[in-house]
């Protein structure tokens, strides 16, 4: 069955990545595990090996019966349940999974990325654990590789810890794609992070304080408090407040504060220009 362009489709052959995966999640027989995108079932396979149950979502309506015949045992055995939807669209509750009960393992079609992360993070029933098979570069920029962070690394991070496991060549997928995979684990995954503002405040902030890739912080922020209606004289000295108790240079970019140290500066900030 050949692949399809519009749905991103890259299958994985190489059986080492498969089994890396599995182990990167740490897979036990009390697990329910949700794949997206399970393909031809060469993950979901390994996974029925480890996992008590794989709950298997897929949006290609040619992949239905290949799945449901290849594991067919394990459906009478109720250890595999199949369903087609669009994972971006799919309600983790309708199949019975709740917050921190379920792992979620899959090899996602990068254009796709971005939204699934934002959806199954931010979610009400989130999972405990996400192990995904993303672009190489996304999973750089994931754990912030280069010391710098971004919008995309604190997006992860808020939420839980991202870990880039190892590099998967384009040669491991069928057909091949044009870069390098890898394969990211996000481990601990909760919601204690926001207990002193909203999740709408933090990425509001963090999308203000990235709006200019090369722009200085205090500038990027002080143009989003004046959209706000506060004014520039009330916003000037309370920045300069903010930047003294944190002791910032003068000149900091967004992408140089380390992720450990904007919980206490956004916790101060959401004090210092409450809604």
């Amino acid at each position: 069955m050949l692949a399809k362009k519009s749905l991103g489709q890259n299958f994985l052959t190489s059986r080492s990545a498969i089994d890396t995966i599995v182990s990167s999640g740490n897979v036990t027989p009390a697990d329910t595990v949700l794949e997206v995108g399970p393909g031809k079932g060469a993950l979901t396979e390994a996974l029925l090996e480890k996992a008590g149950k794989v709950i298997a979502v897929e949006k290609d309506d040619r992949l239905i019966p290949l799945l449901e015949e290849k594991f067919s045992a394990e459906k009478k055995a109720s250890r595999f349940e199949l369903i087609h939807a669009d994972a971006l669209e799919f309600e983790p509750g309708t199949a019975g999974l709740a917050a921190g009960k379920y792992k979620l393992i899959a090899n996602i079609p990068y254009y796709i990325t971005g939204a699934f992360l934002r959806r199954f993070l931010g979610h009400a029933a989130a999972p405990s654990l996400m192990v995904l098979l993303v672009q190489k570069e996304v999973a750089e920029r994931a754990v912030a590789r280069d010391g710098k962070e971004s919008i995309l690394s604190l997006s992860i991070k808020a939420y839980g810890t991202p870990r880039f496991v190892q590099t998967v060549k384009a040669g491991s997928f069928s057909p091949a794609p044009n870069v390098d995979s890898a394969i990211l684990s996000i481990e601990s995954i909760s919601k204690s992070y926001f207990a002193d503002f909203s999740e709408e405040f933090y990425f509001d902030a963090i999308k203000a304080a990235f709006a200019g890739k090369r722009k200085m912080l205090r500038g990027t922020l002080k143009s989003w408090l004046e959209k706000k209606g506060i004014a520039n004289a009330e916003i000037t000295e309370k920045l300069s407040r903010i930047w003294s108790e944190r002791a910032f240079p003068e000149k900091i970019r967004a992408e140089d504060i380390p992720f450990e140290q904007w919980q206490p500066f956004l916790k101060l900030l959401s004090e210092t220009f409450p809604d």
